[in-house]
């Protein structure tokens, strides 16, 4: 029982972790928590299973198109929900403009793919049995893959240290020359790039569904509060986390009981860091 836990926790945890990351990428250049996150996980599943499995590619196509279309959402998100909410001078309007578009997207993916879970395709012929099953492992590949990756991509290249001077100040980042609008629309495709990349590793747990969208946006929004608004490795530590609990949780007491022990971890965990377990308080001039 220890072993099914830990290898379903911590390939649920990766999911979320990474759709923490996706939170975390949007949030960074227009400080706006884009609520179309989980539906960019939803895409991922639904788009690699249509690819993969209907149109018949190799997964390895079908993983670049499923990238290239959730990139394409991304970008739209920024163009339709966030950028006119930035413009204005109550920018809490994002609240309602990303979750309209989200309700969007899962409605259309409803009507024109299924109100009913679809398979995913087996990526590497079944690789693993049991707990060691390739259902378990990919994700927490690649969540690893993508954290280290995003390291790389901000600490070791120009494109990367912009988009954290962007995060830092955009408005200093704006006098110094940087194209602040340039980078923010980058960052929102890099963003439906990790989501995209979340739905397909969890395909094969998660299925192709519809309604994984505000399940994602939910569960994905947890690692952020618990890691720190900003944190992508307090998002994977908290992802994780959330994961194992939660499997546990299943196990121990299973059903609604298990979503309520999650809520009460988070409301407890807020009330005792509301910056986050491995946030920083925010500092303001008195």
């Amino acid at each position: 029982m220890l072993a099914s836990i830990l290898s379903s926790g911590l390939a649920v945890g990766a999911i979320y972790a990474l759709i923490g990351v996706t939170y975390n990428t949007m949030y960074s250049t227009s400080r706006v928590m884009s609520f179309t996150a989980g539906q960019l996980g939803m895409l991922g599943g639904v788009l690699g299973s249509l690819f993969t499995l209907r149109l018949g590619l190799p997964w390895g196509l079908g993983l670049l198109a499923t990238l290239a279309a959730c990139a394409l959402v991304g970008v739209v998100t920024e163009f339709v929900a966030v950028r006119p909410v930035l413009k204005s001078l109550d920018q809490h309007l994002y609240v309602l403009s990303t979750l309209a578009l989200a309700l969007m997207i899962q409605q259309v993916t409803a009507i024109l793919w299924s109100t009913e879970p679809q398979p995913f395709p087996r990526l590497f012929g079944g690789f693993g049995e049991g707990v060691v099953d390739e259902k378990f492992w990919i994700p927490v590949v690649t969540c690893a893959i993508t954290v280290v990756g995003l390291e790389l991509l901000y600490r070791r290249t120009l494109v990367g240290r912009a988009f954290l001077a962007v995060a830092e100040d955009n408005f200093a980042a704006r006098a110094l020359g940087l194209p602040e609008r340039g980078l923010r629309v980058a960052s929102y495709a890099l963003a439906g790039i990790i989501g995209a990349l979340a739905g397909f590793s969890g395909g094969e747990l998660l299925l192709a569904f519809f309604a994984n969208g505000p399940y994602l946006n939910f569960y994905g929004f947890i690692p952020v509060a618990l890691g720190g608004l900003g944190n992508n490795r307090g998002a994977v530590v908290g992802g994780i986390a959330l994961g194992l609990f939660q499997q546990a949780a299943n196990f121990a007491v299973g059903g609604i009981f298990a979503s309520v022990a999650v809520f009460t971890l988070f409301i407890v965990v807020l009330l005792a860091a509301p910056q986050g377990l491995l946030g920083s308080a925010a500092g303001r001039r008195v």
